[in-house]
């Protein structure tokens, strides 16, 4: 019996150079991709999210049909994409059923349930867009009694030559030059930013736009802005963009946040690199010639290959080491429900409004905004992490489980217990006002910690540290927090505690 191989491609594996692509058989095999609308409501996505993942998917297979690949393209299906795999090896007696490895492990777990239940081979690929296989992740973890990006990311940059010496020594003398890249926005505000590559919707993906207000319109999120690289060459001119006008600004004020500046100095390229239309190999590559030929600062060059070449590579090889686990910790045993304004971003806390209601608009918001914002609070908040972690999966455009899950459970949220972050990133309303212009006009006083006008985001800080005090006291890295308690009397404190109750007692009041 000859061979006959179904060759799945993901909404998320749109490249040309894909290794499942290679020596096809025109007459035996068959290409397919398939639009699942199970999948988009499997998580209650944003609208941008939805939009992103249907226009870079058609554009990718016109593409394969110019090219003459034998492609059959499912649109809108009921069906899951487990189920219409199913359907068709059954109906078309494909032998094998070849793929990248997804990069989520719910659907990697179906599709191999599914080949074992058929009885046909499964040739499941190493996804080629990541410098660390699952393998070499494996290898460096085994025997650590502690894992930290910190010493993987050094790995990293001596395994690949990238900003070290002939000797392997790090340029510039020194790994991370991250105490460089924690500088707010001038009290003036930010000053003219060269805006982002953006991208005018063309027929295709008007056509998406218009098909996903119609079929999702209770999904949050807007579709006004849409305007994000879907093919290969706008990814590539985003990219040439952002070296040529903003790379050299980004490292000083990456953690910087202010109103009405949903983009600040950062790339926008997460979503082009994890849909596989931009190789991060390529990416790094282009950074390090605007380094060498602009005479960059190395803080900031340095800065943006950490994201890449440390932190991504870190928590891909994380979620696979962890999952399924990953999605069930719950360290702290938090069980407060997500407030609902989450979704709608109408609080009475700016810096919540700010940077939920620029995500319902944009479908993005940068690390800081992320981690010490929405993600800081929710901690503080004691929200269940399941649900804090669906949220982000389904409200920002480049989530995809692998890099979103770890992002918001092991950093975020502490969900792991410090598996690989060495403590919970928390802070009050102070950090919030240093780094940004939110507090400005604000109802609530960052700088108050219980009673009338006090933050919120500070009150619970405080309730956080009351509670968890040994645990704080206990790691060299957090000691200093707690030893500020010293300073606040008894009597403040259980008046922070009471606060703090009447808060947790009614989240969505706030």
């Amino acid at each position: 019996m000859p061979l006959k191989k179904l060759i799945l491609i993901l909404g998320d594996q749109l490249d040309l150079d894909n290794p499942v692509l290679k020596s096809i058989n025109s007459t035996l095999d068959q290409v397919v991709m398939i639009e699942s609308a199970d999948e988009a409501k499997f998580v209650w996505s944003h609208k941008a999210k939805i939009a992103l993942f249907l226009s870079a998917m058609r554009h990718f297979a016109k593409r394969l049909e110019e090219l003459g690949l034998p492609l059959l393209y499912i649109q809108q299906s009921p069906r899951s994409i487990v189920e219409n795999l199913r359907a068709i090896i059954e109906s078309e007696k494909f032998t094998h059923l070849v793929c990248i490895e997804p990069g989520e492990w719910r659907l990697k777990q179906a599709i191999e349930a599914l080949a074992s239940e058929l009885k046909i081979k499964l040739e499941m690929l190493e996804d080629p867009h990541f410098y660390c296989s699952r393998q070499e992740f494996g290898a460096w973890v085994a025997g650590k009694k502690e894992l930290r990006l910190e010493y993987f990311y050094r790995l990293m940059r001596k395994t690949h030559g990238i900003l070290v010496d002939e000797k392997g020594n790090p340029e510039g003398g020194q790994w991370n030059f991250d105490r460089d890249n924690r500088k707010p926005f001038p009290k003036k505000g930010p000053g003219l930013i060269p805006p982002p590559e953006l991208f005018e919707p063309d027929s295709i993906t008007s056509e998406v736009l218009e098909l996903v207000e119609k079929t999702y319109p209770d999904h949050p999120g807007s579709l006004r802005h849409f305007r994000w690289p879907v093919t290969r060459p706008q990814a590539l001119k985003a990219l040439e963009g952002f070296i040529e006008h903003r790379l050299g600004t980004f490292g000083i004020y990456e953690d910087a946040m202010w109103t009405d500046t949903p983009f600040g100095w950062h790339s926008l390229l997460s979503s082009a690199m994890n849909l596989k239309l931009l190789n991060p190999r390529e990416v790094i590559a282009a950074v390090i010639q605007a380094w060498k030929k602009e005479n960059l600062d190395l803080s900031t060059v340095e800065g943006f290959i950490r994201q890449i070449l440390g932190w991504r590579e870190f928590v891909r090889g994380m979620y696979f080491l962890d999952m399924p686990q990953m999605a069930e910790d719950n360290f702290y045993d938090h069980h407060h429900a997500l407030p609902s304004w989450y979704w709608s971003g109408e609080t009475n806390m700016s810096c919540m409004q700010e940077v939920i209601g620029q995500t319902l608009e944009y479908g993005y918001a940068h690390h800081i905004q992320r981690l010490m914002v929405t993600g800081n609070f929710a901690l503080l908040a004691e929200v269940l992490p399941k649900e804090v972690c669906d949220w982000y999966l389904a409200i920002y455009i480049d989530a995809i489980e692998w890099v979103e899950l770890p992002n918001t459970a092991g950093m975020a949220l502490f969900a792991s217990g410090g598996r690989f972050t060495s403590k919970p990133y928390i802070s009050s309303g102070a950090y919030i006002k240093r780094m940004s212009n939110y507090c400005d006009s604000c109802q609530y006083k960052p700088d108050i910690r219980f009673g009338e006008g006090a933050c919120p985001i500070t009150n619970l800080y405080w309730n956080f540290l009351i509670k968890h005090r040994k645990q704080f006291e206990a790691s060299p890295r957090t000691r200093l927090m707690t030893a500020n308690l010293s300073r606040i009397s008894d009597d403040d404190q259980a008046a922070i505690q009471r606060h703090a109750k009447v808060i947790l007692g009614d989240l969505n009041a706030l």
